[in-house]
């Protein structure tokens, strides 16, 4: 237990869930890539979605469903093998729209993903955050140090997945406005494409490292 009260449990949490939230992965990956290829406001729904997959896992693993998920093999690998698949396809199509694609009306729309509004960024972002089992496992291993012994585990649970949240979601605005300062250059037809490519390419790095099987 690394605190007795509950202000000294949000306050250490919130140490260790900033250190990881300013961590690169995946999440920042994927709103990076929103942020300098569609705009501020895709960027914000992808981050918000992201969040939204942070207060679900908070959540499933204060009332025992991630640790359920930690417990079961079967269930843990089904997830991971949905969540791997999911990745390489959003990967692939970035890969694809890097290779073919028109960029002169993508340089106006913003749009690699045919379609693509605030609600599809939205899920964009929730999908690779709620399909990726190591979250849940990382909030099983993690939340239970912080829930003080007299701590409602649901209330306490969902508290410090919304100071994790909160933390997402100042992180991602310092990045989106960081971004969308230099989108004038990043329009560029020949930098689109890279940014399309690269992100693609960690997609697919993704999803083939939680495929593979853990040792």
């Amino acid at each position: 237990m690394f605190a007795d009260t509950i202000p000294a449990a949000v306050a250490s949490f919130a140490v260790v869930a900033g250190l990881v939230t300013i961590t690169p992965g995946l999440d920042t990956a994927l709103v990076l890539r929103s942020a300098l290829t569609k705009g501020r406001w895709p960027a914000y729904a992808t981050a918000l979605g992201v969040c939204t997959g942070v207060l679900v896992w908070g959540m499933a693993a204060a009332v025992g469903i991630s640790a359920l998920l930690t417990a079961s093999e079967v269930a843990y690998t089904v997830l991971r093998l949905v969540g791997a698949a999911y990745l390489v396809w959003l990967g692939l199509r970035l890969v694809w729209a890097a290779i073919r694609r028109d960029r002169v009306t993508e340089a106006i729309t913003g749009d690699v993903f045919p379609g693509t509004s605030g609600w599809a960024a939205w899920r964009q972002g929730f999908g690779v955050n709620i399909l990726n089992p190591k979250i849940g496992a990382f909030y099983v291993a993690l939340l239970p140090q912080f829930i003080p012994a007299d701590a409602a585990p649901v209330l306490m649970g969902l508290l410090l997945a919304s100071v994790h949240a909160a933390e997402g979601i100042i992180w991602f605005s310092l990045m989106i406005a960081a971004a969308h300062a230099m989108r004038a250059w990043l329009n560029r037809r020949r930098v689109q494409r890279s940014l399309d490519g690269s992100t693609g390419a960690v997609l697919i790095g993704f999803g083939i490292a939680l495929a593979l099987p853990e040792r």
